[in-house]
């Protein structure tokens, strides 16, 4: 998302993909802690079997994997399939089995639900939430993603403010946040090391305005107006995955 790679539906065709018995045969690869997290934007691409892609989420639902479909708007890409579980080999091939029902994978991010440093003393249900949660939240349709990282600049450099500091700034950004508490589920999972960014935030809202007024808001918190940077937005409405199919014009 650093770089977008994101292109139009025009002429492309699906990928030849010959699916194996990865997820099967292969050792699991699973993080200590948390879930793998890996956010797919698709074209439909000519020819795309609405069909084939229901049957991979129902394989993958199987497998104990949460499969969100989001039908995106704008021209980013046609639709996003938010993918959590343990096993990033069965996320993989979730990946496969959606590119050979011939939906184009134009942009991704790959990330892992974590709990944060500054998170110290947080309720065990509340750490479990955010390291497992359950997706999507009831009634919360509106839907955007974004990576971020902090900033590393001559005096704006986060890694080099003392703990206490750091924790100060996010204590007040999280107090920010708490003012949407029931209109905004918010869930960031860590990608240092793993994407461009350092995270990925992915939020949900009641409204679409919700998430816009959250954003904002939080901008104004000094842990964003001078360490954030932000990466590109993707936003869409959460359904399941016929309504999803109907909006780009793909039936089941």
């Amino acid at each position: 998302m650093g770089n977008p790679r994101l292109v139009t539906n025009a002429g492309l065709r699906p990928a030849r993909v010959v699916l194996g018995s990865v997820g099967s045969m292969t050792e699991p690869l699973v993080p200590s802690v948390g879930l793998g997290v890996v956010h797919l934007f698709c074209v439909a691409a000519p020819g795309a079997d609405g069909a084939a892609l229901a049957a991979a989420v129902d394989r993958a639902t199987a497998d104990d994997v949460q499969v969100v479909p989001v039908a995106v708007l704008g021209h980013k890409a046609d639709l996003a399939l938010m993918v959590l579980g343990k096993d990033l080999w069965r996320l993989r091939r979730f990946q496969s089995e959606v590119v050979a029902a011939g939906f184009t994978v134009v942009d991704s991010y790959v990330s892992i639900t974590e709990l944060s440093e500054y998170a110290k003393g947080l309720p065990e249900e509340m750490a479990q939430a955010r390291l497992y949660p359950q997706l999507p939240p009831e009634g919360k349709r509106a839907w955007c993603f974004y990576p971020m990282s902090k900033r590393r600049e001559e005096g704006a450099n986060w890694y080099t403010l003392p703990y206490d500091d750091r924790n100060a700034l996010m204590r007040e950004h999280g107090s920010s946040g708490r003012k949407f508490a029931g209109r905004i589920l918010q869930l960031i999972t860590g990608s240092t090391g793993i994407d461009d960014y350092e995270w990925g935030v992915t939020l949900f809202g009641e409204k679409p305005d919700d998430l816009k007024e959250v954003v904002y808001t939080l901008r104004y918190d000094e842990a964003s107006a001078l360490y954030a940077e932000f990466g590109p937005f993707v936003t869409g409405v959460i359904g399941t995955l016929d309504e999803v199919l109907e909006a780009v014009g793909i039936g089941t």
